[in-house]
């Protein structure tokens, strides 16, 4: 049993890079991740959003589902820093699940002499200088695995040594793209954004398509500012363009392709989706839809269609520019969607149940396998629609980065456990070496009454019992803490803003540590005595006031009772003869009869 402490700052760097890898490699294999840019947001932020969306464990008998801050570090010359193996990745190298080695190292890379401070969870998500990132996972044609000393990056890996090092987005992708043409790639497609208070870009990549060559490719491209990029488990990037310069790419990336086979310069413009990868994958529309989603929430007036020819489709474009500008809780509410109101609302209709329940099992066919291949595409018997907000997601996060504010207060990372439509963001500042340890613990096969996770899961899951019910509840508590959280962030800005510039600057640091502590501590307690109070209240199918003691018994709606056959129990004598009748509707309306009334006299009542 993994025992219930707070985050523990290592002294030396070593120690702390093997704990954080060990703890957090995790899978997060159908995210939804967004850029909103500061001309896009209504207050000049910079809003970056992750959904870690992971059903399984890894063989190092962890989940993903809590947080870790790594401090910055100084290095001494010659130090190296260890590379490891992530057993999520889609490799099968060194062992994978089945190994008993927890210390899967595939190489070394010179150490520079001072690493940054950063929050870290299955990926890298913020650092104290306002770089941000976020991951998804896409499907790539070729998929090698890792090969020690020759294929040791996967992006996991990538997302932690860019926030150690970079301070700007720029950077980071160049540090990244550097990596993976030095030590090559291994593992599934991937997605990374990296934005810092003013600037962000995207940069995609993917394993060689020659076996024999150690190196990967990757594409980056930048997200114009005043636009919003979404991605969500297919590569976004098109048409890459020699000279154009907002696209950075790997060394003689056309030159390897034209080697490969599978471009040439007579083709036309390299289409990167179509050279490297089939598109999305599991089932039609199962990233195409939730990219529509949020670009269709966010600027209606395109009247984007959620209907496609094929996953290669031109329809959704790299970036959209938001109607109105994005605020923050905008930028929460974007993760907090089943479809409502379309033709695919989740919340609606027989699968929902009688209250509503948007979330599905997931199914056979609704696996992460790629069904699609140069020439065949297969249909299988079934699928759900898959949305923003998966009942199997670990965490969430919107970060946050603010141009006009000192690097430690101006990143916030807003970090919501479990759910994304049931979470509460807390705030955790970029300045904070701490947060409450609620956020650092926890195992999804051990339930544990203390960890953010599993307060929020909980209520989550027993929200479906009455979910019509229930969700009005639950985002009314949802908006009231995140709206005091805003408020208080806003405080505490102006409070550790004086502090630096009166040159207090441990004492600023005390104030976010402190802040974000107390502030996580807050929320979970308020979600412990929210979800007392919803346990008691909706138990055993009845509506109890905890109050005054007065109970309901609301029973099912009579749609339900009808679609459920509810007319066919049984209510008469006559029983086969009533099952056999057909075409009877559930009306709720009584009727009295002759005790010796025959089957006809009876159903021409009823």
């Amino acid at each position: 049993m993994r025992k219930r402490v707070g985050i523990t700052v290592f002294l030396r760097s070593g120690l702390c890079l093997f704990v954080a890898f060990l703890l957090l490699s995790a899978n997060a294999a159908a995210c939804t991740v967004f850029a909103v840019t500061p001309g896009a947001s209504e207050d000049g932020s910079m809003y970056v959003g992750h959904t870690n969306d992971g059903v399984g464990k890894d063989w190092r008998n962890v989940d993903d589902i809590s947080l870790l801050y790594v401090p910055a570090a100084d290095h001494a010359p010659g130090e190296q820093r260890p590379v490891f193996f992530d057993p999520d990745s889609g490799s099968d190298a060194a062992g994978g699940e089945d190994s008993g080695d927890s210390r899967l190292v595939l190489g070394h890379i010179d150490q520079v002499p001072h690493t940054y401070a950063y929050y870290t969870g299955s990926y890298g998500m913020m650092n104290e200088h306002q770089l941000l990132s976020a991951e998804c996972t896409e499907y790539a044609k070729v998929e090698l695995n890792a090969v020690e000393g020759k294929r040791i990056f996967y992006s996991s890996e990538l997302s932690n040594i860019a926030l150690e090092r970079c301070t700007k987005a720029r950077e980071a992708v160049e540090l990244v793209g550097g990596l993976i043409d030095t030590y090559g790639y291994y593992g599934t497609g991937e997605t990374l954004i990296f934005a810092d208070p003013e600037e962000a870009w995207v940069i995609e990549i993917c394993s060689s398509l020659d076996e024999a060559d150690g190196g990967g490719l990757w594409v980056a491209q930048k997200i114009p500012d005043g636009e919003v990029f979404v991605a969500a488990n297919e590569f976004r990037i098109r048409e890459v363009v020699p000279g154009n310069p907002d696209q950075i790419y790997s060394n003689d990336l056309f030159g390897r392709l034209e080697e490969a086979g599978v471009w040439s310069p007579a083709d036309g413009p390299l289409d990167w989706l179509k050279i490297v990868s089939y598109g999305e994958y599991s089932h039609p529309y199962y990233s195409l839809m939730r990219v529509w989603r949020i670009q269709d929430r966010l600027a209606p007036s395109l009247n984007l269609s959620p209907y496609v020819e094929n996953s290669y489709t031109k329809a959704y474009p790299f970036t959209v520019a938001p109607d109105e500008k994005v605020n923050l809780t905008g930028a929460f509410s974007l993760f907090r969607d089943h479809y409502e109101g379309t033709d695919f609302d989740l919340s609606a209709g027989t699968a929902a149940g009688p209250f509503g329940n948007p979330y599905r099992y997931l199914g056979p066919d609704d696996a992460h396998t790629d069904f699609q291949n140069e020439s065949y595409m297969e249909v299988r018997p079934g699928a759900n629609p898959r949305p923003v907000s998966a009942v199997f997601c670990s965490y969430s996060y919107v970060a946050q980065a603010r141009s006009s504010l000192p690097d430690p207060v101006g990143g916030v990372l807003w970090f919501g456990p479990a759910v994304t439509y049931e979470t509460v963001y807390a705030p955790i500042y970029a300045g904070s070496t701490n947060v409450s340890v609620a956020y650092t613990t926890g195992d999804r096969s051990e339930y544990d009454y203390d960890t953010a996770y599993w307060t929020f899961d909980l209520l989550t899951n027993w929200a479906m019992l009455r979910y019509d019910a229930m969700i009005d509840v639950i985002t009314a508590k949802q908006g009231e803490l995140e709206a005091e959280s805003i408020a208080l962030v806003q405080e505490t800005d102006r409070q550790a803003v004086d502090l630096i510039a009166a040159g207090d600057d441990e004492g600023a640091a005390r104030l976010l540590t402190n802040f974000t502590v107390a502030r996580g501590d807050a929320i979970i307690d308020e979600w412990h005595d929210l979800s007392g109070t919803l346990i008691v209240t909706y138990s055993n199918g009845l509506i109890t006031d905890p109050v005054t003691g007065a109970v309901e018994e609301p029973g099912y709606p009579s749609r339900w009772l009808n679609e459920t056959g509810y007319q066919y129990g049984p209510r008469i004598y006559p029983l086969e003869d009533l099952r056999a009748a057909g075409g009877l509707n559930y009306t709720g309306n009584t009727v009295w009869v002759p005790k010796d009334a025959t089957f006809a006299e009876i159903r021409e009542l009823i």
